[in-house]
């Protein structure tokens, strides 16, 4: 438990759109990662076509650093509003910066860093968002399609993975909309190609009938749902968690599926190679919960892209093998591919399907479904997911107890025995969200009758402060 407030360092950039907040915020954090230290970087937008003010938050130490901090050591304004939009986030002592050419910028930086004694380390990983990790996962997995109309937070992986196509390899479509996109990568998975969808969860609600398809047809489907604040078209620059349950259930009629929950930019990697294989591996879609949080902000993170195998499935068969004939349907269906209506072929088929679960189980107990951190001994135990990973561990520098922190990777199939073990001892569990109804906690409860009574939740749109949660924490376990 680190109690130092002091070792991390937090700057501020602001500016209106077009003046280059955020390619000054990713220059100074270059820079510092450059030079050893770990890295946080967030980004504040309006949803706005032109004009609105922007913000960049960088946060960073010599050690690990999960989280942006609120308050600023440094603030650099790129034009007259900026500082006095962010007076109430300055300390005392905050060194304002205006009008200075980045080389100046970052020169003042290494003075304050040097009158503070602050050291850094040796450059360790890459600076990179959740969106471009989850990405380059997709690709070390063999990607061969990926087709996405645009809609935010999730944007910015149609724009990566569309700069990285190849004659002979890579192909990126956009379509005319989410509709025609889902249809169009079942049509390619169908010939044999990997292909993967991703959009918002407005975007994922009009894919609803072809997920389906995906379900009855066997078709091995990867779908990236970056959420943001909703419902409708909501606040689309701000972030959510309240998407988990429409994930699990999303798609009319019962079809096993897999739905991840990555927490940080090097999860989100895996990822993006585990889902594409997943489904595969076991004809199925797949389903990776990002939120505005994870899918846009950076952090130093570490992965071998070499390190990924490509699983492929052992029975898939596509037109154009020699001596096979194959169908997709999206009735009912014997497996030649034949419609069926009579009851006991309707319940063959289902348990057909529903026979992958026992092989999904198998795999999950070879993978890390949850994870711990802290005292893992601790009667007080924090359970949270995807991107409030971040606020949660940075919030742990500053509590006043030994506590056990429960991050949950794997929402579906839930990880009912390994969840059961962590927290059936607990005295007190609080459960971490950015959502109104504490969806992981009422799904904890359903799958293992584990009421938790003490919630902390934040649906306003903006993200926990590591600081004011340990405050928070801090009260709850104190007794």
């Amino acid at each position: 438990m680190n109690t130092d407030k002091n070792n991390v360092f937090t700057i501020g950039v602001g500016g209106a759109a077009g003046e280059g907040v955020k390619k000054t915020g990713i220059n100074i954090a270059s820079f510092l990662r450059d030079a050893g230290f770990d890295i946080y970087l967030s980004f504040e937008y309006p949803s706005l076509i032109r004009g609105g003010h922007n913000f960049a938050r960088l946060s960073f130490s010599k050690d690990r650093v999960w989280n942006d901090h609120s308050k600023l050591d440094v603030m650099v304004s790129l034009n007259d509003e900026s500082a006095e939009l962010h007076k109430n986030e300055m300390k005392p002592d905050t060194l304002q910066l205006s009008g200075l050419p980045m080389p100046e910028i970052t020169q003042r930086i290494q003075n304050i860093l040097k009158e503070k004694n602050i050291e850094p380390g040796e450059p360790k990983g890459v600076l990179i968002d959740g969106n471009t990790a989850f990405s380059r996962g997709l690709m070390a997995a063999g990607l061969d399609f990926y087709i996405s109309y645009p809609m935010t937070p999730a944007t910015s992986i149609l724009h990566y993975l569309a700069s990285k196509q190849t004659p002979d390899g890579l192909k990126v479509i956009q379509p005319e909309n989410e509709i025609s996109a889902i249809n169009m990568a079942l049509g390619c998975v169908y010939a044999g190609k990997r292909a993967a969808v991703g959009s918002a969860g407005g975007g994922f609600a009009l894919m609803q009938e072809a997920f389906s398809f995906a379900g009855m047809a066997e078709l091995p489907l990867v779908v990236a749902i970056a959420q943001r604040q909703a419902p409708a078209t909501g606040v689309p620059t701000r972030s959510s968690q309240s998407d988990l349950r429409f994930a699990i259930h999303a798609g009319h009629g019962e079809f096993p599926r897999i739905v991840l929950a990555p927490g940080d930019s090097e999860e989100s990697f895996w990822a993006g190679a585990d889902a594409l294989n997943f489904a595969w591996k076991f004809q199925i879609p797949v389903i990776v919960l990002l939120d505005k949080i994870l899918s846009e902000h950076m952090m130093t993170s570490i992965f071998d892209e070499n390190s990924v195998v490509i699983a492929r499935s052992e029975t898939m068969v596509f037109p154009g093998t020699l001596d096979k004939v194959v169908k997709v349907t999206s009735y009912e269906h014997d497996e030649e591919g034949f419609t069926v209506d009579k009851p006991e072929n309707v319940k063959k088929m289902v348990d057909k399907r529903f026979a992958k679960t026992a092989n999904i189980e198998a795999e999950m107990n070879n993978r890390e479904t949850i994870k711990i951190y802290g005292d893992k001994s601790s009667e007080n135990v924090i359970v949270f997911w995807g991107s409030t990973k971040g606020a949660v561990l940075e919030a742990a520098k500053y509590f006043n107890k030994e506590v056990k922190m429960v991050q949950i990777l794997w929402v579906e199939p839930f990880p009912k025995e390994r969840v059961l073990e962590e927290l059936s001892k607990a005295k007190k569990i609080i459960c971490v969200e950015t959502n109104h109804n504490s969806q992981l906690a009422s799904l904890i409860r359903e799958k293992t009758g584990i009421e938790i009574s003490e919630k902390i939740l934040k649906y306003d749109s903006s993200p926990f402060d590591p600081e004011d949660l340990a405050k928070e924490i801090n009260e709850r376990i104190k007794e």
